[in-house]
């Protein structure tokens, strides 16, 4: 009765199975079934490779594996001989991964999603997973992928800020999906999706995101009213007049900072009229009150003689760096 090699009862989300069988006779039956590949493996080594099919074991068609034996002592063809024979499951798989990770302002985020993949090159993947990674079981080989995923997600979202991880997610996921894809392939892996399907993070952050998702403000500025928030609570906690004090004090200098980086952009240089003294626009190619003809540039200013600023033609002092003006 000739020996039968065969992975039978593999259930759905199956994909490698080691056949406990090792001593192996010459003319034993090897069975491959559909969506199924079987690899010879030794020494830490694939060789040869059978695809879905009946076969009767021979040295012709282990030609790879036959030339090993064929340099070892006690090689006959009528002797059984030792080898793995490693099944794998050629069907597209579904995983699932979840990792935590930070953004480049440091804001903590937690997210998971799913992917999906099937074993595209049986020689490769066994040499460098099932022999690289020591992955011979379903588990091992589920484990060793999603390290895998959850170390390049954490270092693609370390790329990001935190508004654009929550309003540009499909992005991210194709960008790190295609950098998974270039590693994947060296180990005999295809991916052929991924997708995040939840990602959050702290109350501290969530509100800061609220802020910055309306348009009403730039990071800066939440930055600035997180510190005034975090002052009051601070000098609130410290009880009786003085903490009041300080925080009358500090809370106006914080809010006038703020103020001043919104109203900033508003202010517009004023140049005196040469005629009637009157200030006017620094763009201005005519005195509003009298009408005098301005140059934008050199009317209504002279030039400090030790720095070089443009000044008002009235000025006594340079304001830049104090010289006298004659």
């Amino acid at each position: 009765m000739p020996q039968i090699i065969e992975w039978t009862n593999t259930g759905p989300d199956a994909i490698v199975w080691r056949c406990p069988i090792e001593e192996i006779t010459w003319g034993s039956q090897l069975i491959v079934q559909e969506f199924q590949m079987a690899m010879f493996f030794r020494d830490g080594k694939a060789y040869d490779v059978f695809g879905p099919g009946r076969h009767t074991l021979t040295t012709l068609n282990l030609p790879l594996l036959t030339g090993l034996l064929t340099r070892l002592a006690g090689f006959g063809a009528n002797k059984p001989f030792k080898a793995s024979v490693i099944f794998i499951s050629t069907k597209v798989f579904a995983g699932k991964w979840g990792t935590k990770a930070q953004t480049t302002e440091l804001a903590p985020l937690q997210t998971y999603g799913q992917f999906w993949f099937k074993i595209e090159d049986a020689t490769l993947f066994v040499n460098e997973v099932i022999g690289g990674q020591n992955a011979y079981t379903t588990d091992q080989v589920n484990s060793f992928l999603r390290g895998y995923l959850n170390e390049k997600i954490i270092d693609e979202l370390s790329h990001y800020d935190l508004l654009t991880v929550f309003t540009r997610l499909d992005e991210t996921s194709v960008i790190v999906k295609n950098h998974l894809i270039d590693y994947f392939k060296r180990v005999g892996i295809d991916i052929t999706d991924l997708r995040f399907e939840g990602i959050d993070t702290t109350p501290e952050y969530r509100e800061r995101l609220f802020w910055l998702k309306t348009g009403q403000t730039t990071t800066s500025e939440v930055l600035r009213m997180e510190t005034m928030k975090n002052a009051a609570e601070s000098l609130g906690k410290g009880g009786g007049s003085g903490a009041m004090g300080a925080g009358m004090v500090l809370i106006p200098q914080i809010m006038n900072q703020q103020v001043q980086s919104q109203i900033a952009p508003a202010v517009t240089t004023l140049v005196i009229c040469p005629k009637c003294s009157e200030k006017v626009p620094a763009n201005s190619k005519f005195c509003s009150t009298c009408g005098t003809t301005l140059s934008p540039t050199s009317e209504g200013t002279v030039s400090c003689s030790k720095c070089n600023k443009a000044i008002p033609v009235n000025s006594k002092f340079c304001p830049e760096c104090g010289n006298k003006i004659t």
